[in-house]
């Protein structure tokens, strides 16, 4: 029974409709926030090419007329340009760490 329950769960949440189907203004948004995420990696010096091609891949999509891809794109655009953030600010003093002392 134990195993049951969350199997069950997730059949349930997997059968159930989408909220609602992401609009052009949803794509607009969540581009903006990643393009403003993508803008502060590069100025550190820390864009990463993924970053890059994937806000590619999210006006692509959104041209096409596929909003609910685009949104999705621009979200995992958004986060892989936190992560060059996140990797060039907690990097930025490791290296003393490593030095030969």
């Amino acid at each position: 029974m134990k195993r049951s329950l969350p199997f069950a769960m997730l059949l349930a949440l997997s059968l159930a409709p989408a909220a609602r189907a992401a609009t052009d203004a949803d794509y607009k948004a969540a581009y903006a926030a990643a393009e403003a995420a993508s803008k502060e990696a590069a100025g550190l010096r820390n864009q990463w090419t993924t970053t890059v091609s994937t806000l590619a891949a999210a006006k692509k999509a959104a041209d096409g007329g596929d909003f609910d891809r685009a949104v999705a794109a621009a979200k995992e655009a958004e986060a892989l340009a936190k992560a060059s953030v996140f990797q060039a600010t907690s990097e930025k003093d490791a290296w003393k760490a490593m030095e030969i002392r």
